[in-house]
């Protein structure tokens, strides 16, 4: 076979590849509410959310969180810092819902490097219940979060966790972003359950406490600088799976500017790479690039125009995820195809400097994520203001 030939097939290869994960993930996604043992005892439940910083959504994924339709369970509101604006938003809502519903639990105990894990300590020490939920603040929960989570667990579940589907763009960064969540990353993650290699996602995370508590608690998911990748090492270890929600929580997202998006996809990529090189190695082939390029090259094996071959890969590859999107109800509109093209351009770029650059930004500070382990946050970096950031980006 010629050269051309066989860049050809290659292209070609990697586009039906495409097409089955979109299908895997479809079936998988469209597959219904599954019964289980643990949501027919309907077990007293904790949500322990951290929060920082106010946001267009703030209220309202809070409101969302106290108004389940569930009939025993309760909210623990955790705060690092006594002055974050957040806090009167929460003592306003535990006056409405009572204490019974919700608590506020203000300061953090640092048991690793990142922020999120370490505000979530004292509301996972004071739970009571042996089901707790970790949630991040930005999720918006329907009336049966809680049933979708218990209805997801197995006997041989480890975790039950939740990719966050992005909603309610109201700019085009906003809708590159939806494009990167949806129709990228969480499908893959679904194909990656539906094969038996579930990841860990930290947006929605249902532990069982004596489960974990007896495996090194909450700080061991301090073991690696991501604690969905510590999640999932965790459950691994002990023989047990991960698993996902039967559809992903939704997380509206409001403006977003091109550039924090790209900023944070590099942030969750360079964790990827440290923590799960050999999966992140094969991400680059998940996007068209590849694949487009190698048609264009092979495009006189296939008795096509040069500039035909590749725009035939991204019409087939963008089709797929369109149909995807829409069948699930993940957000679409007449430019999606387009966040989608943009999405695809810049990844990458972001999966070649995953592997060189070090320094992100979280939590307003600069953070070097190094590959020995030894991440450190520097606490000199310039501050953002609170009301621009938040615990859960």
């Amino acid at each position: 076979m010629t050269p051309a030939g066989w860049a050809a097939a290659i292209a070609v290869l990697l586009v039906a590849i495409n097409l089955a994960s979109q299908a895997i993930a479809l079936w998988r996604l469209r597959r219904p509410l599954q019964r289980s043992a643990l949501l027919d005892t309907l077990p007293p439940v904790t949500i322990v959310r951290p929060v920082r910083g106010l946001e267009a959504f703030s209220r309202e994924t809070a409101v969302s969180g106290l108004e389940l339709d569930y009939p025993r369970y309760s909210t623990i509101f955790c705060v690092a810092d006594a002055q974050d604006p957040i806090i009167p938003l929460i003592e306003e809502l535990i006056g409405i819902y009572g204490t019974g519903k919700a608590r506020l639990i203000v300061g953090d105990v640092p048991v690793s490097a990142n922020p999120k894990l370490n505000n979530c300590v004292r509301g996972w020490e004071e739970a009571a219940t042996d089901w707790v939920i970790l949630a991040d603040s930005n999720v918006l929960m329907p009336k049966d979060y809680i049933q979708r989570m218990l209805a997801a667990w197995r006997p041989a579940t480890g975790l039950v966790c939740s990719t966050p589907a992005g909603s309610r763009p109201l700019c085009f960064g906003a809708e590159v972003e939806c494009a990167f969540l949806n129709a990228f990353q969480a499908r893959w993650q679904y194909v990656g359950e539906a094969l038996g290699l579930g990841f860990a996602q930290g947006k929605s995370m249902l532990w069982n406490k004596p489960f974990l508590d007896a495996n090194g608690g909450i700080a061991a998911l301090g073991a690696e600088i991501a604690e969905d990748a510590a999640s999932t090492k965790l459950v691994r270890n002990t023989g047990r799976q991960v698993h996902l929600v039967g559809q992903p929580f939704e997380q509206p997202l409001g403006r977003r500017r091109l550039r924090d998006v790209v900023q944070r996809q590099f942030r969750w990529a360079r964790l990827r790479r440290v923590t799960f090189l050999p999966f992140f190695a094969l991400e680059v082939i998940a996007t068209p690039l590849l694949a487009a390029v190698l048609a264009a090259f092979g495009a006189s094996a296939l008795g096509l125009p040069v500039w035909l071959a590749p725009l035939l890969v991204l019409l087939v590859w963008y089709a797929g995820d369109i149909v995807l999107s829409a069948s699930v109800g993940w957000f679409l509109n007449w430019r999606s195809a387009l966040a989608m093209l943009v999405r695809d351009i810049v990844f990458p770029g972001i999966w070649a400097y995953a592997f060189v650059g070090g320094e992100v930004s979280w939590r307003g500070n600069a953070m070097k994520i190094r590959t020995d382990g030894a991440n450190k946050l520097n606490d000199t970096a310039p501050a953002l203001s609170a009301a621009s950031t938040k615990i859960s980006d």
